[in-house]
């Protein structure tokens, strides 16, 4: 196990930065998500941890020790890849045990690693199988093996889960869960996938146009996001967003209005502001109970209904005339969450409230959160 430390770490590819200036500190043992949409620089930044790429700027400690000019073999590091690039041409026993033989392990060693991995991810009874005789999540637990054979101070895993159905990664997202348990070693994962974020992380970075914009557990993330950018990624579906501006007795709105003192939230007359609330923190007026503090009702039109089985989304419009945007989310739009009984038809007219006190202000210009309640 080690601890790995990013120190200003800046790379650039001529003119553009893919990774600006991260400072991050992932402590012996835990296991830290990069999470970010595609061409963010997450995965820029897991080739500077793993020597794959040299960083323009700034340096990498792995244990104690400085690797940024280190080549990967040095570094003490095991990666797992999107691409499962197994050797076709060997067995199980064969691709688990490449790394160790290629380093002149003794044959028992090799044995005794090789089954000890085995065991770990599943693969018991399975190391005369060909790669082309294994479905998807086997062939993954394969190449987790072989990188856990080497016990490598930090594990790198790039989007591993990426190719594989929507069942298996829930089962190998347990897998991994479980293997982190077990080994009690670093990881360091990286994903677009918010759920696999959520799910697994101790804590999650998360990235946008290479900047780091927040590293904290996930519920932190979700509950108290630094910027808009984190409200809006984080959570799905994603947080409604309502542009305001600050009056004597609150913010107004195009389509909504919410009271308060505005010497209490941090904010001044004339400032301009986004209302960021949760889709599950908006209910029917005749819920409006089940808000810890309900703000009053606004009027809307039922515009599309999505049911999920275990829920229902709806998207709603504040005014029969807004022009709904394709996505459903754009100005004088609102989704809402409701359980799937609820007895609701496109085309209706009704009221909805917010709950205040999982109510988040941002400040539009530069994005950063205000604060995360109104009361």
């Amino acid at each position: 196990m080690a601890s790995v430390t990013l120190d200003g770490i800046t790379k650039r590819y001529e003119d553009v930065t893919a990774v600006d200036n991260m400072n991050l500190e992932i402590n012996d043992g835990e296991f830290v998500t990069f999470v970010g949409p595609s061409g963010c620089g997450k995965s820029t930044t897991m080739e500077t941890i793993a020597g794959l790429t040299l960083p323009t700027e700034g340096t990498i400690d792995i244990g104690g020790r400085d690797v940024t000019n280190l080549p990967p073999k040095d570094r003490g590091i095991s990666m797992v890849f999107q691409n499962i690039a197994l050797f076709p041409h060997m067995d199980v026993y064969d691709n688990i045990s490449f790394g160790l033989r290629l380093r002149k392990y003794d044959q028992e060693e090799v044995d005794r690693r090789v089954e000890e991995a085995a065991d770990i991810v599943q693969l018991e009874g399975m190391m005369e199988r060909m790669p082309k005789e294994m479905s998807g999540g086997q062939r993954q637990r394969v190449a987790i093996a072989r990188a856990i054979v080497r016990k490598p101070d930090a594990f790198l895993m790039d989007e591993p889960l990426a190719n594989l159905d929507a069942e298996l990664k829930v089962h190998m997202r347990t897998q991994l869960q479980r293997l982190h348990r077990e080994l009690d070693t670093t990881i360091i994962y990286v994903t677009h996938d918010q759920a696999q974020a959520m799910t697994m992380s101790d804590r999650i970075a998360v990235i946008n146009s290479g900047v780091l914009q927040q590293v904290a557990p996930p519920l932190e993330c979700y509950n108290e996001p630094a910027n808009r950018f984190v409200a809006g990624f984080i959570g799905s579906p994603a947080m409604n967003f309502l542009e305001g501006e600050v009056v004597d007795d609150g913010v107004e709105s195009k389509y909504t209005n919410f009271d308060f003192d505005p010497a209490t939230q941090g904010v001044q007359t004339g400032q301009d502001i986004t209302v960021g609330v949760r889709p599950e923190d908006v209910y029917l007026q005749r819920d409006a109970e089940k808000a810890a503090a309900p703000t009053k009702a606004f009027d809307a039109v039922v515009d599309v209904i999505e049911p999920m089985g275990s829920e229902l989304f709806v998207y709603l419009l504040f005014d029969r005339d807004v022009e709904a945007s394709a996505e459903g989310r754009g100005e004088g739009q609102l989704l809402i969450n409701l359980t799937p009984d609820t007895q609701i038809s496109e085309g209706d007219d009704i009221s909805v409230v917010m709950d205040r006190d999982k109510t988040h202000l941002f400040d539009r210009a530069s994005g950063d959160a205000i604060t995360h309640s109104l009361e």
